[in-house]
C-alpha cells in the first residue's frame, strides 16, 4: 500500500467528479462562451457575496494577478514572513509586478493589525516604497495549517481602510479554515477586496483556482490573466470538477482534520520527535531530534514502508492529509509510525 502524504494536491478525481467532468457542457472560455466555467464563476461569486469571479489554472496565477491589480511597480505590499506569495511563488511579486514585500515577523504565518500598521511606510516619504497592499494567507501553509482569528482579520481591514490600502486573501486552503472555525464564505466576502480560493487542494479537483472581487477588478483581471498566459479554451471540463467538489467535498474536510490531529498526537509520543506544531486542519509539521535520529534515516525508513512525506527546510517535515488518504491508509500509517 502506497501512502502519499506530500500534499493535498496529489488527489485524483473521484468517480462522481469524473462523471461530472465527462458530461460537462463546454465552449471557448477565452471568448467567455464556456457555460460550465461561467456557472462555476457565478456560483462561487454568489457563495462569497462578491460581484464577480474568474477561473484560473493555478492559485499562484490568481494571487499574482491580484497583486498586479492592486499595485504599481516600485510599490510595496505587507505580508507575513511565512507567506506563500513570498516563499513559494517563484519571486513573482517582483518579476510580474515590480513590487517588494515588507515581511512581518508574525506567529505561524499570522500577523497582527498592530504589526501591519507599524509596517506601513509614510506615504509622503518618497525615499521608501509606497505601501499599497496587505496580503494574508488562510490557512497558513508554512505555519502548519493554522487558522486566523477572524477578529484580527477585521482589525487589519480597519488598518487598511485608515491608510487606503487594498486587502487580498490568499485563501488556498480557506475551505479548511471555514470548516475548522465554523465560519462562512459571506464573512470573508464582506472583508476583502480580492480573494483567491483553490479547488485542487482539499476539495480534490485536478486543476483550478478562482479569484473573486468586484466587477471592475475582475474585468481587469481577465486582461492580466491573458498576459500571464492563463486563458484556457474548453476549460469547462475542469470547471465541472470544481462545481462537483463545492457541492460534495466541503463537509468531508473534517475527516482530513481528524486524521491529521491523530497523527499529530501520535508523533508527540515518539521519543526522537523533538517538536510538533499545533495541528488545526490537515497539515502536520514536525521536527526530528537529530541527536537521536537523522532526518535522512527517518525518511529512508518511511520509504521502505511506501510512505512519502516532504521536507520544508530548516529541519521541518510536513504531512498533509487529503481526499485520497483513506481510512485503511490511515490505520496502516498509525501502525507504521511507532515501529520506525
Amino acid at each position: 500500500m502506497k501512502i502519499n502524504l506530500i500534499s493535498d494536491t496529489v488527489t485524483k478525481p473521484t468517480p462522481g467528479m469524473l462523471k461530472a467532468m465527462m458530461s460537462a457542457q463546454v465552449g471557448d472560455d477565452v471568448f467567455k462562451e464556456d457555460p460550465s466555467v461561467n456557472h462555476l464563476e457565478e456560483k462561487i461569486a454568489e457563495m462569497f457575496g462578491m460581484e464577480a469571479a474568474l477561473f484560473f489554472p493555478s492559485g499562484t496565477m490568481a494571487n499574482q494577478t491580484a497583486i498586479k491589480l492592486h499595485t504599481q511597480p516600485g510599490e510595496q505590499l505587507i505580508c507575513d514572513k511565512y507567506a506563500h506569495i513570498f516563499n513559494y511563488e517563484g519571486g513573482g511579486v517582483s518579476f510580474n509586478s515590480g513590487v517588494s514585500c515588507k515581511l512581518v515577523d508574525g506567529h505561524r504565518g499570522m500577523m497582527t493589525a498592530t504589526q501591519v500598521e507599524a509596517s506601513i511606510n509614510p506615504p509622503d516619504f518618497y525615499h521608501s516604497p509606497l505601501t499599497t497592499l496587505v496580503s494574508i494567507e488562510n490557512t497558513t501553509n508554512k505555519g502548519g495549517g493554522a487558522c486566523w482569528d477572524f477578529k484580527e482579520l477585521k482589525a487589519i481591514r480597519e488598518v487598511c481602510d485608515r491608510h487606503s490600502l487594498k486587502y487580498h486573501l490568499d485563501g488556498a486552503r480557506l475551505w479548511n479554515a471555514l470548516v475548522a472555525k465554523n465560519e462562512t464564505t459571506q464573512q470573508y466576502g464582506e472583508l476583502f477586496h480580492t480573494i483567491s480560493v483553490c479547488l485542487s487542494k482539499g476539495l480534490g479537483c485536478p486543476v483550478g483556482s478562482v479569484l473573486l472581487g468586484d466587477k471592475e477588478s475582475i474585468n481587469r483581471a481577465l486582461r492580466i490573466r491573458k498576459i500571464f498566459g492563463g486563458g484556457m479554451r474548453q476549460a469547462g471540463f475542469l470547471a465541472a470538477a470544481g462545481i462537483y467538489a463545492l457541492d460534495n467535498h466541503r463537509e468531508r474536510l473534517e475527516e482530513d482534520h481528524a486524521k491529521a490531529k491523530e497523527i499529530s498526537s501520535l508523533l508527540q509520543s515518539i521519543p526522537y520527535i523533538k517538536k510538533v506544531a499545533p495541528t488545526e486542519t490537515n497539515i502536520v509539521i514536525f521536527e526530528i531530534d537529530e541527536e537521536q535520529r537523522s532526518i535522512e534515516d527517518f525518511m529512508e525508513s518511511l520509504k521502505k514502508h511506501h510512505v512519502q512525506l516532504i521536507g520544508m527546510g530548516q529541519g521541518k517535515l510536513r504531512i498533509v492529509t487529503h481526499l485520497d488518504y483513506t481510512d485503511a491508509m490511515h490505520k496502516e500509517f498509525m501502525k507504521i509510525l511507532p515501529r520506525l
